[in-house]
């Protein structure tokens, strides 16, 4: 009976329980901060093109002519901005696929919007346009086809001109 009226004795037991509930925390803690560290560490960063992106060493035997733009509504009420043109292929390589950079500018000229997107070329024009990847219809030596490049929004920056389009990445076969 001495040892129930003992405060020490009471306290020291209860001092014990809590040793362990604190080390489990603080492993779980650890292990959950190292699983979120290596999670995070697998996943790659958006890729976003400098401005400074040199054009692809094929670039040159690729001229882009007939620019045009137009906009339509979606469905759900926002606006979709169309890059359309034509491209030939002037070099002696199978084109499989295209990486084009495009620089919406602002009226300070500064750029408003970078995008990076492959090249789609125009599969058929009715009953509406459809495209496909240029791997699906790879260009040959002197083939010539229209694309289109679809935004989905374009910055509010943007002063309304043409952007700057550069082939950035050609697959070759």
């Amino acid at each position: 009976m001495s040892d129930l009226s003992n405060p020490a004795s009471e306290t020291q037991p209860q001092e014990r329980a809590w040793l362990p509930l604190t080390i489990a925390a603080a492993v779980v803690l650890i292990v959950a901060a190292v699983a979120v560290f290596m999670l995070e560490r697998g996943k790659t960063a958006p890729t976003v093109t400098p401005i400074s992106a040199a054009p692809d060493v094929y670039a040159s035997s690729l001229p882009i002519t007939n620019l045009s733009m137009s906009e339509s509504t979606s469905l759900s009420g926002g606006k979709v901005t169309y890059l359309d043109g034509h491209i030939a292929n002037q070099g002696v390589r199978t084109v499989a696929g295209i990486t084009v950079q495009v620089l919406f500018r602002s009226f300070a000229h500064e750029v408003a919007q970078n995008e990076t997107l492959a090249l789609k070329l125009i599969r058929t024009r009715e009953p509406y346009i459809d495209v496909e990847p240029v791997s699906a219809a790879p260009l040959k030596p002197g083939d010539e086809r229209d694309f289109r490049l679809i935004f989905d929004a374009v910055s509010a920056d943007w002063d309304g001109a043409y952007p700057e389009l550069r082939v950035i990445h050609v697959d070759t076969k």
